[in-house]
């Protein structure tokens, strides 16, 4: 870990950077369009215009949208004393372009197309290099146990033939990753961040597991360890009507989470906006980051911040493309500020 006062420049420049993200009211301004056309052209106004004049229509805004935090992640990556800081943030990335090329190599083995279109160039692996691997099938040089991990997926997928077994194991590989990067790194930000990011996740799988009626015994096998609540402390939840999990889980910065959860609420509509509070929870953990000058977690809150607006400009510019209810969109946005 880098000492401190090392930061004092990083966060003067993250916070310079600050300045670029998008206000709400530019965000209201593109759900208020009547069409994509006319919400590209608010958002060709902002520091994504660049990207924009790039696209060969309106409806490849996705494209603009990565386009944009890729940057962001290689500037910080330059100049912040901890670089595994922001290789932190992109291992889900990673992850989810491995998720890619592995359900693309099983479907080619049962005559389907694998599908390149998908994989992100936002990870901290090149993407030339993963496919490479995936192709020779020569893994020896993957990082973060994923040398371990592909192989095992393959010999589970022999096994059992079932993809969401696929998808548990590469989870249970992206967060046993996400917590030894930031142990490592010594730094104690990073490290309630990750676990906040581990009962994020808990809490969405549990209440999707509960409204899909599972059984106990198999929702245990699609929670994480190392979160700030125990998987034993969470799966004895699972049988206590949703509304009450707040109260059982107060002792718990994640039982706010849970507040909207009322009594009689169908489930459905809990999990409809479960994103956008876990997103929010997850950015609160580094909240008290902003008031020191010195502290490495201006670094991940910035980051995550960045992802947020990403997410906040979709679910904006689809709402628009799609003429969905724009009151529906406008509650899903994420808090950025």
């Amino acid at each position: 870990m880098a000492p401190a006062e090392q930061y004092g420049y990083a966060v003067a420049r993250l916070r310079a950077m600050s300045g670029r993200l998008l206000e709400e009211a530019l965000l209201l301004r593109i759900l208020e369009c009547e069409d994509l056309e006319s919400a590209v052209k608010i958002l060709g106004e902002t520091v994504y215009s660049g990207w924009l004049m790039e696209l060969k229509s309106a409806g490849e805004f996705d494209r603009a949208i990565e386009a944009e935090l890729l940057p962001d992640f290689d500037e910080v990556h330059k100049f912040v004393p901890d670089p595994a800081l922001v290789e932190l943030c992109r291992l889900a990335y990673d992850f989810h372009n491995v998720k890619v090329l592995l359900k693309g190599a099983l479907l080619l083995r049962e005559g389907g197309q694998r599908r390149f279109d998908l994989l992100t160039k936002l990870g901290n692996i090149p993407t030339d290099d993963l496919i490479t691997a995936m192709e020779t099938e020569d893994y020896r040089l993957l990082p973060f146990g994923l040398h371990r991990l592909v192989p095992r997926c393959f010999s589970v997928w022999e096994q059992s033939k079932d993809v969401l077994e696929i998808e548990k194991l590469l989870d249970e590989g992206l967060f046993a990753a996400m917590k030894l990067k930031a142990a490592e790194s010594g730094i104690d930000s990073a490290v309630l961040w990750v676990r906040a990011r581990i009962d994020g996740e808990n809490v969405r799988s549990l209440l999707r597991l509960k409204r899909m009626n599972v059984d106990t015994a198999a929702a245990a096998g699609y929670l994480h360890a190392g979160g700030h609540i125990s998987k034993e402390k969470l799966l004895s939840l699972f049988s206590e009507p949703a509304e009450s999990w707040g109260k059982l889980l107060a002792f718990a910065g994640v039982s706010s989470v849970l507040a909207g959860v009322h009594d009689g609420q169908d489930l459905s509509g809990a999990v409809a906006g479960l994103e956008k509070v876990l997103d929010e929870y997850v950015a609160g953990v580094l909240e008290s980051s902003k008031y020191d000058a010195f502290a490495p977690g201006n670094v991940m809150s910035f980051l995550w911040r960045k992802e947020l607006e990403t997410k906040n400009l979709r679910i904006a510019l689809v709402s628009v493309s799609n003429n969905t209810d724009r009151t529906l969109a406008r509650g899903l946005f994420r808090h950025v500020g």
